[in-house]
């Protein structure tokens, strides 16, 4: 645009100074008017010469901006499409990772709200080809993530995260995320005074600035977590009661969105091996398997939805299930952790999983709208993007979590496009 003008301003000007030499006055005189003539050109020629300079530098102001908002990845305007079709169906997590220059969106060392164990570059990884490919979905032009679109239409709202530690990544991307299209980063508080640790059950960040929180709740199985029943083999130390949801649910239904997640946690070591196993009502159920033990916790799960929250003015999602990059999974004891440099080309059938198909059979069946979070295929290829050896715990590898920046900004961006979608959240 700028070359144009430049060209477009030359060429006039170039038409009028042909214009002002030719010889068409009479020689009676001729000195004084020559003169006059002379004056009068070099007070054109500075007046278009200023006009040219306030022109580029009105051009430069409005230009530059653009040009740095693209390339950090804000350009959507608030009457862009969130998502469009671009043939074919639309679906936004069936696709390929691409590489992308906008990325990162942020620096986890400048986010007080991310964990320093998820910072993967101060604990000293010194590639950065990880943080440089974006999900491209298939048919589908997904717009780059605009903050002051994000920040304008959360004002007043209250978003809740619900879930085990991936659920508290996605939370701390967010905020980070968020904070960079906020001036005033001391606007920005946790309520409670509280840092940011795996133990707590509540953490809330206010953005007083647009009066909206952003929380977390850490509910690992989603259901309650009971000590050991009067009457029981002594194996058994603890329960899950899968017909009931974690007694602090009542906290997650005054919300604007809520988002919900778990899976990490149902594993062999983390119930039997600790001793604990499922209840329904007062009976036990020791012979129940861990996906069958999964499904009714899901049913309660949606049963609570349908019965507790106001779908007109929630909007819910559930992500399913994060894979991970173990070698040897299934023995702890020798399970290691290779974090790649670049996406792996194949899935290696990590991008199936029982969870996410539970997941997707359960909301299927709801009176409710939920919107599922398909994220187990996408995050299949990303073995260079784990935590690896690179947390605040260097001795202990780590192929279950992702760096911050990383994969969960993905997951908030599609998340956030499907929010700029909904009406209920423009009110």
């Amino acid at each position: 645009m700028v070359d144009t003008f430049n060209r477009s301003l030359s060429g006039h000007y170039s038409r009028k100074g042909l214009s002002f030499g030719s010889p068409r006055s009479p020689r009676v005189g001729g000195h004084r008017k020559t003169w006059v003539s002379r004056s009068f050109h070099i007070l054109v020629g500075c007046s278009l010469l200023i006009t040219f300079v306030l022109a580029m530098g009105c051009g430069y102001l409005y230009v530059l901006p653009s040009l740095t908002q693209a390339f950090h990845g804000y350009g959507l305007s608030n009457d862009s499409k969130p998502v469009e079709s671009i043939g074919g169906t639309c679906d936004l997590f069936e696709g390929n990772w691409e590489p992308y220059i906008g990325y990162p969106l942020y620096n986890s060392s400048e986010c007080p709200f991310a964990e320093p164990g998820f910072n993967c570059l101060a604990n000293g990884r010194k590639d950065i080809d990880y943080l440089k490919w974006r999900w491209k979905p298939k048919n589908c032009n997904v717009p780059v993530f605009d903050v002051r679109v994000v920040l304008e239409r959360l004002r007043g709202k209250r978003v809740v995260f619900v879930g085990d530690s991936m659920s508290r990544t996605q939370w701390e991307s967010l905020i980070c995320l968020l904070m960079t299209g906020v001036e005033d980063k001391k606007s920005i508080y946790e309520v409670n005074g509280n840092k940011i640790t795996k133990q707590i059950r509540f953490l809330g960040v206010r953005f007083s600035s647009f009066n909206f929180t952003i929380e977390f709740f850490r509910s690992v199985f989603l259901v309650q977590h009971g000590w050991v029943p009067r009457i029981g083999p002594k194996r058994v130390r603890s329960t899950l009661k899968l017909d009931k949801l974690d007694d602090i649910s009542k906290e997650w239904i005054d919300s604007d969105v809520l988002i919900f997640n778990t899976g990490q946690w149902w594993t062999t070591g983390k119930l039997f091996d600790t001793g604990c196993y499922f209840q329904v009502g007062k009976a036990l159920k020791l012979g129940m398997s861990i996906t069958a033990a999964y499904r009714t916790a899901l049913d309660t799960w949606a049963s609570w939805v349908e019965t507790s929250v106001n779908t007109n003015r929630t909007k819910i999602f559930f992500r399913s299930f994060e894979p991970s990059h173990w070698s040897n999974w299934s023995d702890q004891s020798r399970r290691s952790c290779n974090v790649t440099q670049f996406p792996m080309s194949e899935t290696e059938g990590r991008d199936q999983s029982p969870f996410s198909d539970i997941i997707s059979e359960v909301v299927k069946n709801m009176t409710v709208p939920v919107t599922v979070l398909q994220v187990t295929s996408m995050g299949a290829f990303r073995s260079d993007a784990h935590v690896g050896p690179y947390s605040d715990m260097p001795d202990v590898a780590d192929c279950s979590h992702w760096c911050l920046p990383g994969v969960p900004d993905v997951w908030n961006e599609f998340m956030v496009s499907l929010l700029l979608a909904d009406e209920k959240l423009a009110h």
